[in-house]
């Protein structure tokens, strides 16, 4: 939500940028707990930025700047209330429940950090069991992390339309059901656990590996997921919860040597791993050991230990893929999919040769399920161009870059493409 105005830095609309980057998740979730209404707190987000871009050029950033947005967007919401011609009682009650107080009289409640903050209560909302799981999460990625509907039906393939429909039904039937926004206890608060952990994970992909756009990576989004992840630990210390901490870190530990000075994705294997941030790796490999050692472990913590696997490779030639391969096995019995067997073939492309790899891949392709994922193209490509059967690859890399919308992505492509011109 970029705003009108001098955007040098340090002006005051600069500021208003970045907390607005930085803040506005956080401002809405507790305008969602303060109004009892997705749409209401919306629009109440947008009128207290709104208001700060009118009032703080000149009365100065408060010192408080959430505080301040927070209760300027209440007043708002107040305000829009009454102007209604028509209002039932359990909005008459939001008013009456919101008016009174002072900015001030928010201010140790915002700025208290704890497990129990507004945005996990935001998001065990979204996962409330009674919401079709699909709604549960795109509801989260849009609400919590301010996905677009483009961004999120990309992840899900599937139409914008579809996904804005399912958004608005959830946030009806949390309305007209008083879902209560809160962190569930007891076994309520596990049986939503596996949803949470899904949207999280969601969450930190799409910072890890955008769907779309310019840059390879959201360090945003990324961020966030592993801070929720914390959150998450600290309120549940479930393997699971664990596991995909962990993953998460080992993953991210990496994203310095992901592309060049000039966002050029690098591959793993061309990687210098110096660059590899080794305290996020050392916090990594302590969690995975922690969530294998209470033998309750599920995917996300396979999924961990396979990125310790080459966390722990001084090179890219000393990776232990043998090890890599009985992970993708037991990971496959835990949760079939075909995007881990795609990159349990690749694995074994690694151990036993492109052609193994490739014969698994093209079964893959065989039975359809992946046909719009550009990854398996990319993969057959790699490994067609590694066994010299180049007419085959460049179909490939050209429908790879049909279906890919990241940038870096798409010149990487464009590359290979370029390099086979010869052959």
């Amino acid at each position: 939500m970029p705003f009108a105005g001098s955007n040098t830095p340090g002006s005051p609309h600069a500021v208003i940028d970045e907390i607005y980057r930085q803040e506005s998740r956080r401002v809405l979730a507790t305008l969602i707990r303060l109004l009892g209404d997705f749409d209401l707190a919306e629009e109440a987000l947008h009128e207290a930025f709104r208001a700060a871009v009118e009032q703080w050029p000149t009365e100065g950033v408060p010192d408080n700047p959430r505080a301040w947005l927070v209760s300027a967007g209440r007043f708002k919401a107040i305000d829009a209330i009454r102007r209604q011609q028509r209002f039932d009682a359990a909005e008459s009650d939001i008013a009456e429940t919101l008016h009174g107080g002072t900015e001030e009289a928010f201010a140790p409640d915002l700025d208290r950090e704890g497990p129990e903050d507004d945005r996990l209560r935001l998001i065990f909302t979204c996962c409330h069991p009674a919401l079709p799981q699909e709604a549960q999460i795109a509801l989260t990625l849009r609400e919590v992390c301010d996905l677009t509907t483009e961004e999120i039906a990309h992840a899900f393939l599937t139409s914008p339309a579809t996904l804005a429909q399912r958004i608005v039904r959830a946030k009806n039937k949390i309305k007209t059901d008083k879902i209560p926004y809160e962190v569930p206890s007891g076994d309520a608060l596990n049986e939503r656990l596996d949803s949470v952990l899904r949207v999280v994970y969601l969450v930190f992909n799409e910072g890890y590996l955008a769907s779309t756009g310019s840059s390879l990576t959201r360090t945003d989004l990324s961020q966030e997921a592993i801070r929720l992840g914390r959150l998450l630990v600290e309120l549940l210390p479930e393997p699971e919860a664990i596991g995909l901490l962990a993953l998460m870190l080992l993953q991210e530990s990496r994203r310095a040597a992901r592309a060049s000075p000039s966002g050029e994705l690098i591959l793993l294997d061309d990687q210098d791993r110096s660059l590899w941030d080794r305290d996020m790796i050392a916090e990594g490999l302590a969690l995975v050991d922690r969530a294998f050692a209470s033998r309750r472990f599920g995917p996300y913590t396979l999924q961990a230990a396979i990125a310790a696997v080459h966390a722990r490779a001084p090179s890219a030639e000393e990776t232990d893929w043998a090890e890599i391969v009985a992970l993708y096995d037991l990971l496959l019995r835990v949760e079939p999919s075909p995007v881990i067997e795609l990159n349990r073939a690749v694995a074994i492309a690694m151990r036993d040769g492109p052609e193994a790899g490739l014969a698994l891949v093209d079964a893959l392709l065989e039975r359809g399920e992946l046909d719009r994922y550009q990854f398996v193209h990319a993969v057959k490509a790699d490994l067609c161009r590694r066994l010299g059967r180049y007419d085959e690859a460049r179909r490939a890399y050209a429908r790879a870059l049909d279906l890919t919308r990241v940038e870096p992505e798409r010149r990487f492509l464009e590359r290979r493409l370029a390099e086979l011109e010869g052959d």
